[in-house]
């Protein structure tokens, strides 16, 4: 909540500078409740700004309200088959190590896949932010294999404080990064602002541990949320 509430102040500092408003300036003028935008600024309350005030300085600074499935961002190639609604999600020539880090020298798209856009909604996923590259290596079985396709979403580029209880089972979300090494994707586990744990679901790897500048490096790509194997004999 914390994040989104600093996003939410950085828009709003962001709408009165364009405006050449001040806060208290667009409170009376809206007859909003006095503090109603500079507390917004300040950050002052830990709940974080309700909804309903939201709605109205957002409607005061004539900015768009929005909740519901993520929206495109950029041009989407659309395809139609048999009457449904499909996005060309980019391939790219990247390929991400499922084990050391993977040097990509050409980030290309080299070829595009077809998801329906009623999946992608389900699951969460803009199409414009959505793109697609081959794991490379082993430390991720038996989940993602060698050469799997694996659907990124380049939104979601911050992974959240998650402290975990005994009683805690759910696994860490897998993310694709840039680290020293290259290129990779991992379950990421943050229990703490400044320590990240590089989790390997194959248990011949051993966690990594990050703290300090390591983890304030630490490039996400995106969240994966998809990954396509395919069986060889």
């Amino acid at each position: 909540m914390e994040h989104v509430e600093s996003d939410f102040s950085k828009i709003v500092a962001e709408r009165l500078s364009v405006l050449g408003q001040n806060a208290y300036a667009i409170e009376k003028a809206h007859n909003l409740p006095p503090d109603a935008v500079r507390n917004v600024l300040r950050g002052a309350k830990k709940s974080g700004t309700p909804l309903n005030r939201a709605r109205e300085i957002c409607a005061a600074l004539g900015l768009e309200f929005y909740i519901g499935p993520p929206r495109d961002t950029g041009p989407v190639e659309q395809v139609i088959l048999d009457g449904r609604d499909f996005a060309h999600i980019p391939l790219h020539q990247a390929s991400l190590a499922a084990g050391d880090g993977a040097s990509n020298e050409a980030e290309e798209i080299v070829d595009h896949l077809a998801f329906r856009r009623s999946w992608l909604t389900r699951i969460g996923v803009s199409a414009s932010n959505a793109v697609l590259a081959r794991a490379r290596g082993d430390s991720m079985l038996p989940g993602i294999h060698c050469g799997d396709m694996v659907l990124i979403d380049r939104s979601k580029r911050e992974v959240p404080v998650r402290p975990r209880g005994p009683e805690d089972l759910r696994p860490a979300p897998i993310y694709a990064f840039l680290d020293s090494t290259g290129a990779r994707v991992k379950r990421i586990e943050r229990p703490e602002p400044d320590l990240v744990m590089l989790l390997s679901d194959n248990p011949s790897f051993p966690p990594e541990v990050l703290t300090g500048s390591k983890v304030a490096s630490l490039d996400i790509i995106g969240k994966v949320m998809w990954w396509g194997h395919t069986n060889r004999e």
